[in-house]
Order: structure tokens, then sequence, then C-alpha cells
């Protein structure tokens, strides 16, 4: 019989009734420590005072009026992005997804509007993840989202990650740009080389073609830059962003330059809820935070301390942990055991983590931890090695 709830989710038998800082609290008072945010959602941990307090000030006020009227916290939040950004213009809406599907769809009406409307394809990357619409499944190419959903959207093109030959290869007279993550992390955290991204913006330059970036999972702050382009020193045309840009109230925006964005005018895309007061007052609380003065450079401290700390432990576990990836915050633990029995491992010690392609555990804490949730979580996942192995043995030896 199904569920009253339907049953897409694998979800673990665990619930959740607060949470204060990077932990999360049982209904029987057991606290866990959060290494996986909401998958890299909740940037300033849980119950943040100032997101509490904008979130119970706006409720009070307004909750919807539709884009039908303006909304001033929408255009107050547009204009802190475009100022922090490369950006000139943003679109808001409620999730990556809806984010990557203005992305795309601004991407094919620059080359509309430029009497080329035959330009209608993005080329994207083995490993990729840009949601779960039939666009974005399309987008992302993996054979286990796309299945029993009938035919692939036309309009993507996938070549191998890192491939910069087969990239150029690609590129024709129906190419509308190039979407990537510049880390990617469904796919199992796995970085561009920096020297490659540059490589992909003049590629784009030189083909009179867009790049997009979905940020959705590498931004605001995570990598201990606002957004994660900025380590390569390259600039997008068209940029997805959403999951920190909200702190766990649902938000997604693309932000795009004047000259990306200007087949997009009245009447060419909406959202019903998209930009309202509620998503916009906790959004510009959450970069009340993330551009206060000091606060990327801790999270690049944070996260080389965490990262040194998880390659010397891969080191001392070497037969369970292959090698450590990523930057800042957003860190992965390539296995050689299954994936998910780590992840097991470290829920049972009262550890969250997330799994990822490529047989990856993904670290994803608030952007918030400092010294001591980092000692913990690596001890934790010291004793989780130390029973794994103990177990492993222990069955050879039943053998």
């Amino acid at each position: 019989m199904i569920t009253p709830i339907l049953p897409t989710y694998g979800r673990a038998d665990l619930e959740f009734e607060s949470g204060e800082g990077p932990f999360l609290i049982t209904p029987a008072g057991d606290r866990y420590l959060d290494f996986g945010a909401g998958i890299a959602v909740a940037s300033l941990g849980h119950a943040h005072p100032h997101l509490v307090e904008a979130l119970e000030t706006q409720a009070k006020k307004l909750w919807h009026t539709s884009n039908l009227y303006r909304i001033p916290g929408q255009e107050r939040l547009a204009e802190r992005l475009v100022a922090a950004t490369f950006a000139d213009t943003v679109f808001f809406t409620n999730s990556g997804a809806e984010a990557l599907e203005c992305s795309i769809k601004m991407a094919r009406k620059f080359h509309a509007v430029n009497g080329a409307p035959e330009r209608d394809e993005l080329i994207t990357f083995e490993g990729a993840f840009h949601g779960r619409t039939l666009a974005t499944i399309s987008a992302g190419g993996q054979e286990k989202y796309l299945e029993g959903f009938g035919r692939r959207m036309p309009g993507f093109v996938q070549v191998p990650m890192g491939d910069l030959k087969a990239l150029k290869e690609a590129i024709g007279p129906n190419t509308a740009g190039v979407l990537l993550e510049p880390i990617e992390g469904e796919g199992g955290i796995r970085p561009w080389e920096l020297t490659a991204l540059q490589s992909i913006r003049n590629l784009c330059d030189d083909a009179g073609i867009l790049l997009v970036l979905d940020e959705v999972q590498t931004g605001v702050g995570r990598t201990g830059k606002l957004y994660a382009h900025e380590l390569a020193g390259v600039t997008p045309d068209i940029m997805a962003s959403a999951k920190g840009l909200g702190g766990g109230f649902p938000v997604g925006a693309c932000l795009a330059t004047e000259d990306a964005a200007k087949g997009m005018t009245a009447g060419t895309h909406g959202s019903t809820f998209g930009g309202n007061p509620l998503a916009m007052a906790v959004a510009n609380g959450v970069l009340d935070v993330v551009l206060e003065e000091g606060f990327l450079e801790a999270v690049q401290q944070k996260g080389l301390k965490l990262k040194q700390k998880l390659a010397m432990l891969a080191d001392e576990n070497s037969d369970i942990i292959e090698t450590v990836r990523g930057e800042g915050l957003m860190l992965g633990l390539k296995c050689k055991i299954p994936n998910t029995e780590l992840v097991g491992a470290l829920v049972e010690r009262k550890l969250l983590t997330v799994g990822a392609g490529d047989n990856v555990v993904r670290l994803l804490p608030p952007l918030i931890i400092d010294d001591i949730h980092i000692d913990q979580a690596i001890d934790t996942i010291a004793e989780a090695c130390g029973a794994l192995r103990a177990a492993k043995a222990q069955k050879e030896a039943a053998k």
C-alpha cells in the first residue's frame, strides 16, 4: 500500500524537532552535529537569531502579494546581489531547479533576439546534477534520474568533465552556451581546475556563446568566496543560485549580465511565489551575515583547517578513505568502502553527512561552525573508521 507521502525518498529513520547552530535535536533530546546542513542549505545553521528575527518581523507584516506589485525586499536583495557580484539583474525563484530553468530559457532567448534562434543547445558535463525538472534532468544527463520519464528533452549535449578538446569539438552552429557547476556536488565533490574554467570562459567568448554557471550548491560562501567562480577569476554571463541563499527558507535566483538578459522582457518568464516577502526577508538576513567584513575569510580558514585534518585522518585510515576533495566548507571523502557504510556509521555516532556520486561522502557544515565542531567531527569520523575496520576484521575472521 502506498504511503500518504509519495515514496520517492529513501529517508533515514530519524526526525528532528529543533535545531541550534550546527546541531539538530530529536524529540528525545539527542543532539546531532549537522555536517550536511540540509544539503548545503542551512548556511548559517539552525535557528540563527538574525534569520529568526527577520522572518518573524516580516511574517507579522505581509506574506504574499505576487509579482503584480513591487516588493521592496526583493528590490533590496537584487540591488545587493548586483553590487556584490558580476550581475546587472536578478530573477527570483523558489528553488535551484527553477533558477536553472530561468537560466536555460535566458540563454536560448539571448540568441533568439540576436537573430539566431537555432542556437538553443547547452553543452553540459558528465556527472553533473542540475535539478529534477524535465529540463534539468536532461541537462544533467544521468540515466538514474532520466529512467522512465520518456525521451530526453532536446537542447543538451554532454561531454566528459575536464575534456576541453571534446568541449571545443562539441561547439557548433546550434550551441547557445556551456553549463557547468564549478564543483560538481551531487557528482562527488569534483572541482574543475581553475585554469580549465578560464579556458572555457575564453572558448565561450571566441565562439560568441554564453557561460552559464550552476552555483546552487557552491554559492553564498560555501567555498570561502561569495560564489565559487571567483576562485578562478572568471565571470559567467548567467548564474543560478539557491540553497544557502535562503539559509533554509526556499529561495533561488537567476543572476545575469544586462547583455545576457536582454531577451527577458515583460511576459517572457514569471513565478507566483518567487521573490515573495518572506523569502526576501530571510535572504536579506543571510546576506547581512555573509557579507559582514571577515566572514568569508573565516570560512576559508575553517575550510582549510577541516581539509588539513581530514587529509591527516585519510592518511591514518587509507584502507577506508582514498582522498579528500573540495574547497572551503564543501568537502568530500572519496571512499574505498561503500560510502553508505561510512554515512551510516557516522549517523550512529550522531554526525550527519550526505552521500554523493563517485562513492563520496559530502561534508557540508553550516558556515558558522568553529574549531570545537571541526574537532568533534574529526574525532567522530576517526571513531567510525575504527569501528568499520573492526567490523570487517570480525567478519573475515568468522569465515
